[in-house]
């Protein structure tokens, strides 16, 4: 149904380098770039960031990224840390979203909220 989501971005080296760290620890990759965007995926691309020139508006955005396991929550909770994002909630289990459910929440550099998800 959904073929790709954008978050449109103030800095995109910045944000970059953010994502380029979060998705590498979930098994993604950069699958296109130009100086206006990049994009990531495993088959092709999905998730575009793309460059704005200004801060999004507050509470702009949130995307839910799959993870295969409790330890992919994790490192990738660790990565957006430390490449610029901040923490919005710790890996943790949240039964109130489904038995299994664990995630954690980061905060993009434009302060877009990553959730990382695992069912497992």
């Amino acid at each position: 149904m959904i073929d790709h989501v954008g978050f449109e971005v103030s800095d995109l080296a910045r944000s970059a380098r953010f994502y380029d760290a979060l998705l590498f620890a979930l098994g993604a990759r950069r699958m296109f770039e130009s100086e206006h965007a990049v994009a990531y995926g495993i088959n092709g691309p999905v998730l575009w960031i793309v460059v704005r020139g200004r801060a999004p508006g507050p509470g702009y955005g949130h995307v839910a990224l799959q993870a295969t396991g409790r330890a992919a929550v994790d490192a990738a909770y660790r990565a957006g840390l430390a490449s610029g994002g901040s923490g919005d909630g710790p890996p943790g289990p949240r039964p109130q979203y489904g038995r299994g459910y664990y995630a954690a929440y980061l905060l993009d550099p434009d302060f877009l909220r990553v959730e990382v998800v695992s069912r497992r």
